[in-house]
């Protein structure tokens, strides 16, 4: 061995030399090789290569490593301990395309490629070990090819900077490494590279490179000293700050299918690490802003809460991983992983492991969090209700921390979570975990169909108590919750069970008649069980025995007993009891279908019968199908305990705030309903007055005086898009006709047009809100083919205000004219009927001058009215020319007195630009002149006699314009 080259680099230099003076091409190649490398691949990397060289020479010498980094006369020095340089390294330090780690398991780093980070700082690296050292130098190397014309012409080509690391040469006289490390690297600081600021950016890395490094437990920059301990938890220390990770780290080897395209230097070995800080009662800090640490930092950007650290293949760039097999595998194997992490912390703090909702980072991070969540919810790693882990896949949780109720429920269930689990800063990460949330309403159906004593049941309400106070909705979604009766039946829900004693019942006692209120009641009074009476059930609709309760105990035998009466059973007693009980209790909607007798004493519903002398008996058509109660039994009972159960004496009013659709039997229901969901209007809440199909015809106007008698009748009535207004408007009669034939007396806009409603004694507001007009509107096709019907009437006498209203609000009216006839005959400006084939709509207001207004129709946009009527415009039939335009003068608006006072009186604004003055204007139509007070040329030029009448019947026609 040649002691003053122990590494042979005089035979390295010889093959590389002989290579490049072989093939220049060669010596271009490795110039450019090591400049990517320099610049792009290893630049700002130079701490990362030192560190991961200095973690691989401590893992092949099996010691814990140490890393020293200071600047000493102009020099940065990375001394490390572990196995000194070799021939192989030395080699791999020359070789721009292999490296020594080759072959050497679960090594990170080992001298080779990413030595050409040094060249960032320095053009003259040199390697010291205990064996040894080596040198590179630019100029030593641009010296060594200077005598070769080739090389010497690329050299100048490439300004005279040659690859650095491709000769190497022994050192000669140097130094050792110090004292307790093996080697050195020393690096001669190249002008303009500020120590000061290099240090501070190693200080900034090296904390996370203690953690990426297993093999490296100390690094020291210039004065300050970090270090790490402990496997799990891994401890960095910072001088006095001190920061604390939970580690999972996995290692294997590859198989070989995975390798294919990573190259010949690629290694089947792989370990893997997930890194996640905490503090120091173990509480995770979950990370943000991550990167793929492969296993230094990378480009890859990363949205989970913990550091993902390992040998991931990288591109030439190390800085995105090289797509493929080996990649793919990687990744899916750290997912897998990924739960270990999150079930060593405590089980109150796991889901912090849980990646935020949100977009990904990139295309890696994207199928790394979802391999993570595929992974999160398989693995069993969540705290169960009895102590074993459970995977989320399957589990359920309490919507609201109740340790009581999991108990119970955990005998019920094995896939309940620790109640810990229920409180809300767990929820959105339960949530993206598939986890179900037991809302009250899914504790209710879990318990459905159990078998458990009574006191069990007990427990449970106990349990669930808290729920109510908890969650509004609590209540309701309770309503299935079983319950056990005293007759060892367990019914669904509290509501309609009793709780007390059924001797509570018979206090009510037997009435005047000695019917024993008991003997009529149900023999099973779902009474519930003593040993599980609990508050709760009081809470979700259960009742103390009482009178109201006793009569909803009586609704089965109420609702059928017009059956029973029909089948020959006596009813009266129960028709006493519940009469009496709903004096007491109030009504019921139900209790219609208590059966009562007609006055031929055939049994019908309550609620299919009028009191004998109810103000609606004298209201109804002979064919009404409604009874008249029996006398006997009305006299026998207050007026008041009758209605209670339905019997009428007015109209009856249905109010049901929450409507789900036209099902109350109201007559013509469904098509109201569609009209006014049509019409964008909210059939809720539906308050109607019913059977106002039974009225008699002739009787309509007492009918609506009884109707509006009843505070919740004129509620019906006034109720903005109601029904009943809708219903009485259609099918009504005043006079024989609907409500909206007539108008009030008062309505003069629709004189002519409507006749006064013949009921003149009725209020005017109870007459309008039964549809009678108050003016004019039309409400679709049908309102407007009535309205053009009475245009036509010649038997109606209209002004011609009325008739200009009449067409002004046809155009306002918004309709398409393809559902609108048009009519044969129209009023026109005189207020008379005229055929349509012999008018035109009125267009341009100067146009009346010389056209009849007999033969004009006018009201609205004209060209909409047109549309409207299937008319022409005035426009497009004649065509007069004005005589002598230039005879006038030209006048600016703004300076006629008499147009400038008549605009502010009328708030309009006065006209921009001039108009021509005349003596006298004429127009030449159909032969004759014509003489006309104003004119508008075909060029918007106004000429005028009378400029005042000219402001006035143009400005609409400016407007459009």
């Amino acid at each position: 061995m040649n002691t003053a080259d122990p590494f042979g680099t005089a035979a390295l230099r010889d093959g590389v030399l002989a290579a490049w003076r072989g093939s220049p091409t060669r010596f271009r190649e490795d110039a450019n090789t090591e400049s990517d490398l320099a610049l792009v691949g290893y630049a700002d990397r130079l701490l990362v290569e030192l560190a991961q060289n200095a973690a691989d020479a401590a893992q092949r010498a099996g010691t814990p490593g140490h890393l020293r980094v200071t600047v000493e006369a102009g020099e940065l020095r990375a001394a490390n301990t572990g196995a000194p340089l070799d021939a192989a390294g030395v080699a791999a330090l020359a070789a721009l395309r292999a490296s020594a780690k080759r072959g050497a398991r679960g090594s990170v780093g080992r001298f080779g490629v990413g030595f050409a980070a040094v060249l960032g700082v320095s053009d003259a690296p040199r390697v010291v070990s205990t064996s040894g050292g080596v040198l590179f130098s630019a100029e030593r190397t641009a010296h060594a090819v200077a005598g070769d014309p080739p090389l010497r012409t690329e050299l100048r080509r490439r300004g005279g900077r040659p690859p650095v690391l491709r000769l190497v040469w022994p050192t000669d006289g140097e130094p050792p490494p110090p004292p307790g490390f093996d080697t050195e690297v020393r690096l001669p600081l190249r002008p303009g590279v500020d120590p000061d600021a290099l240090l501070d950016a190693f200080t900034d890395e090296a904390g996370d490179l203690l953690l990426a490094l297993p093999w490296l437990h100390r690094i020291d920059i210039g004065d300050r000293e970090l270090r790490r301990e402990g496997e799990d938890p891994v401890l960095v220390h910072d001088g006095a700050e001190l920061r604390r990770w939970r580690v999972v780290r996995k290692a294997g080897l590859l198989p070989s299918t995975a390798l294919a395209g990573l190259g010949a230097e690629a290694r089947p070995e792989w370990n893997l690490c997930w890194a996640l800080p905490v503090d120091a009662d173990g509480a995770p800090q979950p990370l943000a802003g991550e990167v793929l640490h492969a296993p230094t930092p990378t480009a890859e950007r990363l949205t989970l809460p913990a550091r993902l650290i390992g040998t991931v293949p990288v591109d030439a760039s190390r800085r995105h991983v090289h797509p493929g097999p080996a990649a793919d595998l990687l990744l899916r194997i750290a997912a897998r992983a990924y739960p270990d992490l999150a079930a060593a912390l405590s089980p109150d703090r796991r889901t912090a492991l849980v990646p935020e909702p949100g977009f990904p980072a990139g295309e890696i991070d994207a199928a790394l969090r979802d391999a993570v969540l595929d992974a999160l919810r398989a693995a069993r790693w969540l705290p169960g209700a009895t102590g074993e882990e459970i995977a989320p896949a399957g589990a359920m949780v309490l919507d609201v921390p109740l340790p009581q109720l999991a108990a119970l429920l955990a005998d019920v269930t094995p896939n309940l979570l620790d109640t810990a689990l229920a409180a809300p800063r767990h929820a959105r990460a339960l949530a993206a975990l598939g986890v179900t949330r037991l809302r009250p309403a899914a504790i209710a159906e879990l318990l459905a169909g159990l078998d458990r004593p009574a006191a069990w049941w007990r427990s449970c309400y106990a349990a669930l108590a808290p729920l109510l106070d908890a969650d509004r909705a609590a209540r309701e979604e309770l309503g299935a919750l079983p319950v056990p009766l005293a007759d060892g039946r367990t019914v669904t829900g509290p509501r309609g069970v009793l709780l007390g004693d059924l001797d509570v019942c018979r206090d009510v006692g037997a009435d005047s008649e000695g019917t024993d209120v008991v003997a009529v009641v149900p023999a099973q009074l779902r009474l519930v069980h003593p040993e599980a009476a609990h508050p709760l059930l009081e809470r979700l609709g259960a009742r103390t025995v009482g009178p109201a309760e006793l009569l909803d105990a009586l609704r089965p035998a109420v609702e059928r007993s017009v059956d029973d009466a029909e089948d020959g059973l006596d009813i009266t007693g129960l028709a006493h009891v519940v009469l009496s009980l709903a004096q007491r209790s109030g009504s019921r909607p139900w209790l219609g279908s208590l059966a009562l007798p007609d006055e031929t004493g055939e049994p019908r519903r309550a609620d299919e019968l009028v009191l004998p002398g109810g103000v609606l008996r004298e209201l109804l058509a002979a064919d009404a199908p409604l009874g008249v109660l029996h006398p006997a039994v009305a006299a026998a009972h207050p007026a008041d305990a009758l209605r209670g159960v339905g019997v009428l004496d007015s109209f009856a009013v249905l109010d049901d705030p929450h409507p789900q659709g036209p099902d109350h039997d109201l007559d013509g229901e469904e098509q109201w309903w569609a009209e006014t969901e049509a019409a964008g209007d909210d059939p809720a809440p539906l308050i109607a007055v019913r059977d106002l199909d039974l009225v008699d015809d002739r009787r309509w106007a007492e009918a609506l005086r009884a109707i509006a008698a009843d505070p919740a009748g004129l509620t019906a009535l006034r109720q903005q898009a109601g029904y009943t207004g809708w219903w009485l408007a259609r099918n009504a009669r005043l006079g024989g006709h609907p409500p909206p034939y007539w108008r009030l007396p008062g309505a003069v806009t629709l004189d002519g047009l409507f006749d006064p409603v013949p009921a003149p004694e009725l209020p005017e507001s109870l007459l309008v809100a039964a549809g009678v007009r108050a003016g004019l509107s039309i409400t679709g096709p049908a309102d407007a083919a009535e309205l053009l019907a009475r245009l036509a009437d010649p038997d109606r006498t209209l002004t011609p205000a009325v008739v200009h209203a009449a067409h002004a609000a046809l155009v306002a009216a918004d309709l398409d004219p393809v559902e609108l006839q048009p009519p044969a005959r129209v009023r026109v400006m005189t207020g008379q009927v005229a055929d349509a084939g012999r008018v035109a709509v009125l267009d341009r207001p100067w146009l009346a001058a010389v056209c009849p207004a007999g033969e004009l129709v006018s009201g609205g946009d004209p060209a909409v009215l047109a549309d409207l009527l299937d008319l022409p415009l005035a426009s497009e039939r004649v065509a007069p020319e004005l005589v002598d335009p230039s005879a006038g003068r030209l006048v600016p608006w703004a300076e006629l007195v008499e147009v400038v006072t008549v605009c502010a009186a009328a708030h309009l604004p006065v006209p921009p630009g001039s108009v021509w003055l005349h003596e006298h204007l004429r127009v030449r139509h159909r032969g004759d002149e014509l003489p006309v007070p104003f004119w508008v040329a075909p060029d918007g030029t106004v000429h005028a006699t009378d400029p005042v009448r000219a402001v006035l019947h143009t400005r609409q026609w400016r407007r459009e314009r």
